[in-house]
């Protein structure tokens, strides 16, 4: 384990606002559409449908992007130029459904795009559509060959070709196997093998097309070694079982291999590399030369080693390795330099995450960025600009701005610059010449939207979407507040952000909920239903909301990142408490009425909350809580190890508190959670009721981990976590 022995620090710093403060930051309350659970669950959703899969054309003159002008969640196909604001739609709306993917053709004179499982072309300049023979089924994962001769994608665990010249698509790999159970609800459903992400692969790709069009790289995953796990499904004409491939920590996890098929002999050929069921496939990618890169990360995160090859090698070749101990969750990626003979690397070498420049071989790869801020996400090199794009904390850890470093080689020529200017978080997607960036871009009052900018001197961001419903705008939705702390257990500070009820009556003592809880959640972004619950809660029933980054969220540094390491239920709740003395602290706060809510690992705080620091919170909602780390997934190595290796981690299960219990507990879980199943919650009331503990419990029947994601479990659930606050807590100021 990660420790670090820490002063105590026994005070905090009180940073209160003043009462005027909160008045301002809400808008005024007059004639407004009030806002209520069933309109924040219901459809169309207030902000709309936003827009997605910005892609710049070949020749960085225009961006394609899916998008619906109607708030309808099936979106369409759009273009906007490169110098302009007003999108075009390039699909007819009387007769076009939904379309879920696209590419643009080499050449940028046409777009290929995947509508109701079908493939269609569509050619610019005319606006003429063609049906191409795509044969029946999903299609998933659309791409083109580098030379433009041929369609690819994925249908039933196997890559697909097709010729543009052809008249019906290959199977060119035949390696899936069905999924065990025939219930498809939960993450770990799937097929036994298929080409295609694993379980939790992230933004790893499903295949990649080699510069010559002679090779694609392909993901391969296979789950038959990974055990069993099946949960009663009562909704059937009689019970059946949802069994699926679940490993928990110290289990064997799936096998995840690269594998190298040539289109030329339409054969398969894996790439044999260690510990495949015990490391992520991180990114793989071929440089403009030829050479694959494959980045791999051990499920535990301690070991990342990046390998490359050419096509035509049988055995890999170590490019950079890298072990730490106390590494969790890994916030790494991976691009090739934009002559192909580098890598740009984003990783954790000292306290912060920054990019890197390595060449294949060398011991220690050079820092592109410094200071006290973190790299998210991969580096966007572009050529013809001598430069590399990234997302970054800075200026503050509450934001994600998009940076410009400028390099010769493997060397930083100019310190990185600012090129975003709008407050809020952003993603970036560079034109292929480096001189403008389509942006998605959100802020705490502000749903995703496109935004457009030059990069050049001066310049700002273009709005090109507007996707809120006209209701949205009648809503005076509140501007929280930003804070710094002291934490009153650690010298390390807090960081939290607070949503005040408009017009506080500094008279009077409001309520104050934390949540939802869970790390990285300070950001001034579009918090989504969850952002609309906490607004509700403020804006309608007088609740002071607050958040809080516990340790292990990213943007301040490894050593608060890595406290986390095999301490979940520990300092986390430390740091909740300090944050909890603090706004006891205000004048206009009410310290006998404070709550807290979490899903997932929101819900482990909660329940972690109420049992090991008992009246801290008198009242809490637990959603799929993690409280068994028997239980916990395969993935979760990363931050609890396995218990072959580390058997005291695995002691430290809820049930064991469960006669602390004096506060007010509502546990919410759905029935098909196979992330954190079902009877984890089962076993924790079990204990409860033979301790005599009083406690509330409610269940959604098909909701898997995710149990807001159906309408009506989400309006049933959360008017459930309202009213449990109004009885136990009470709403609003007295």
């Amino acid at each position: 384990m990660h420790s670090i022995a820490r002063t105590l620090v026994v005070f905090l710093t009180i940073v209160a606002p003043s009462v005027a403060a909160p008045q301002a930051l809400a808008q005024a309350t007059s004639a407004r559409t009030p806002l209520t659970i069933e309109r924040i669950t219901s459809g169309p959703s207030l902000a709309g449908a936003a827009p997605s899969s910005p892609t710049w054309s070949p020749d960085s003159r225009s961006v394609a992007f899916l998008w619906s002008d109607a708030a309808h969640p099936d979106r369409s196909l759009w273009l906007v130029e490169r110098a302009g604001t007003i999108p075009r739609r390039l699909l007819p709306a009387k007769v076009a459904a939904r379309v879920s993917e696209f590419a643009w053709t080499p050449d940028g004179a046409a777009i290929v795009f995947v509508e109701a499982d079908s493939l269609w072309r569509l050619t610019i300049a005319t606006g003429a559509r063609t049906l191409l023979p795509s044969g029946r089924g999903e299609v998933s994962e659309l791409a083109l060959s580098p030379n433009g001769a041929t369609v690819s994608f994925l249908r039933d665990g196997d890559l697909w070709l097709l010729p543009l010249s052809g008249t019906a698509p290959t199977r060119a790999t035949s390696v899936a196997i069905a999924p065990i159970g025939e219930i498809p609800l939960g993450t770990y459903f799937g097929r036994d093998v298929e080409i295609g992400g694993a379980t939790w692969s992230g933004p790893t790709p499903a295949y990649a097309w080699s510069p010559d069009s002679r090779t694609i790289a392909v993901h391969y995953v296979d789950r038959r070694g990974v055990p069993r796990f099946s949960m009663p499904y009562y909704l059937g004409d009689t019970v059946q079982m949802n069994t699926l491939r679940r490993g928990a920590p110290g289990q064997a996890n799936e096998v995840r291999k690269v594998g190298l098929y040539d289109v030329g002999t339409r054969a398969l050929r894996l790439v044999e590399l260690p510990d495949s069921s015990r490391t992520r496939i991180v990114n793989f990618a071929w440089s403009t030369t030829g050479t694959l890169m494959i980045d791999r990360e051990s499920d535990d995160a301690i070991d990342r080693t990046i390998h490359v090859l050419t096509a035509g090698e049988p055995t890999p070749r170590v490019a950079w390795h890298d072990h730490r101990d106390t590494r969790i969750y890994n916030d790494i990626a991976s691009a090739w330099s934009a002559d192909g003979r580098s890598i740009v690397l984003t990783g954790d070498l000292d306290d912060r995450y920054r990019l890197y420049r390595v060449v294949p071989g060398d011991v220690a790869p050079v820092a592109l960025t410094s200071g006290p801020y973190d790299v998210a996400g991969v580096g966007i090199p572009r050529a013809a600009t001598r430069s590399i794009d990234y997302v970054s904390s800075a200026p503050r850890p509450s934001e994600r701005h998009v940076f410009r470093v400028s390099v010769d080689g493997g060397r930083t020529v100019r310190a990185p610059r600012q090129l975003t200017t709008r407050a809020g978080t952003h993603t970036p997607f560079v034109s292929p010449d480096g001189g403008s960036i389509a942006l998605l871009s959100s802020s705490d009052l502000q749903p995703t939207e496109l935004y457009l900018l030059d990069v050049r001197a001066g310049a700002v961001e273009r709005r090109v979407t507007t996707s809120t419903t006209a209701e949205f705008a009648t809503i005076p939705w509140i501007a929280p507040q930003y804070l710094r702390i002291r934490n009153g257990s650690d010298s390390l500070p807090l960081h939290i952000r607070v949503f005040y009820p408009p017009n506080i009556d500094s008279t009077k003592h409001y309520p104050v909920l934390f949540g939802p809880a869970y790390s990285n959640t300070v950001r001034n972004r579009w918090g989504g239903m969850n952002g609309m619950l906490q607004q509700y809660l403020a804006l309608e029933k007088g609740y002071i909301v607050v958040q809080v980054d516990v340790r292990g969220s990213t943007g301040y540094g490894r050593e608060f990142r890595e406290k986390f390491l095999m301490d979940w239920g520990g300092g986390d709740l430390d740091d909740l408490e300090s944050a909890v003395t603090y706004m006891k602290s205000l004048p206009f706060v009410d310290a006998a009425r404070f709550g807290i809510w979490g899903s997932s690992y929101g819900g482990t705080l909660t329940v972690y909350s109420l049992l090991k620091k008992p009246g801290l919170f008198q009242a809490g909602v637990a959603g799929a809580a993690a409280t068994d780390p028997y239980l916990f997934g395969s993935d979760d190595v990363a931050i609890v190890r396995r218990p072959q290796s580390h058997p005291a981690t695995f002691t430290r299960g809820a049930l064991q508190y469960a006669g602390n219990l004096s506060d007010h507990l509502l546990l919410i879980h759905g029935m098909q959670d196979d992330v954190v199943p079902f009877s984890s919650a089962v076993s924790l009331a079990e204990e409860f009721m033979k301790r005599g503990k009083d406690f509330d419990f409610a269940f959604a029947p098909t909701a898997t981990h995710g149990w807001t994601q159906r309408p009506y479990y989400a309006t049933y659930l959360l008017r459930k976590l309202v009213a449990h606050f109004d009885r136990y807590l009470g709403p609003g100021p007295r």
